[in-house]
């Protein structure tokens, strides 16, 4: 059983981040009655998805909810980003479900390596339907963690990564002929 001050580490106003949801506010904890329980719960506001959400506090580390990312773990996920994409030789559903499943993670560093691994630079192939809303998910919730951290907004977030991404080292002509192909075996698909 977790102590309560294990338990209250989040602060009405506090940023959090929920694995499957991005970054939200703690809006405050609310005592709430579940099958006849009370249960102390966060109540979280994340206000891109118009949601809210309550976490028991008992609950809320288990569930993978962190404050937002330190210094040091931002600057190695820029650093993930400008790093040789790393793309596996399998089907695309089956790097489709990994990619999903690091962007639900909610680690920063993992959400920076779908989003390297899945930027097209302009001289690129073009990217499935199903690539391209894997990336904007990837970049839209990485940018929205690293404007949280350095309390900027969305859109100068996207532009500090894009920048990042920009420095990325260029896969090679074998590679791109490669994405070439995935691209149009996932489009098949």
């Amino acid at each position: 059983m977790q102590t309560a001050s294990a338990a209250i580490a989040f602060r009405p106003g506090d940023h959090i981040v929920y694995p499957a949801h991005g970054v939200g506010r703690v809006m405050g904890v609310e005592k709430q009655a579940v099958a006849g329980i009370d249960l102390d719960v966060f109540v979280i506001s994340f206000e891109q998805d118009k949601m809210t959400l309550r976490v028991p506090t008992a609950k809320a580390r288990a569930s993978g909810m962190r404050p937002l990312a330190s210094g040091d773990v931002v600057n190695q996920a820029m650093k993930t980003l400008q790093g040789r994409a790393r793309i596996k030789r399998t089907m695309w559903s089956r790097r489709a479900q990994e990619y999903e499943a690091k962007i639900n993670s909610g680690d920063l560093v993992q959400i920076a390596e779908v989003v390297r691994d899945l930027h097209r630079a302009t001289d690129q192939p073009e990217q499935s339907y199903s690539e391209r809303q894997l990336y904007e998910s990837a970049l839209d919730r990485m940018a929205r963690e690293l404007a949280a951290v350095e309390k900027t907004d969305r859109d100068a977030a996207v532009q500090k990564l894009t920048a990042s991404l920009a420095l990325k080292k260029p896969r090679g002509a074998a590679a791109a002929v490669e994405a070439e192909a995935e691209t149009a075996e996932a489009d098949a698909a």
